[in-house]
């Protein structure tokens, strides 16, 4: 099921999927342009029937002025 979860995550371009040393997660990077397009995609996500649990942490870039 695993990998069948990596393919699915990884047919999505703003998704970079990467195992975990220990094998039994995956860490998932999302980028996405706008709130709107950060919930289509989160909805895509969970629509994932091989996905079991789904812990978002978010992260920002914000420029230096």
């Amino acid at each position: 099921m695993k990998d069948e979860l990596i393919d699915a995550l990884s047919k999505h371009n703003q998704c970079q999927v990467i195992p975990a040393e220990n094998k039994e997660i995956l860490i998932l990077v999302t980028d996405t342009d706008d709130t709107q397009e950060e919930e289509l995609l989160k909805e895509k996500i969970e629509s994932i029937s091989s996905l079991k649990l789904l812990a978002m942490v978010a992260g920002f870039n914000t420029p230096k002025n």
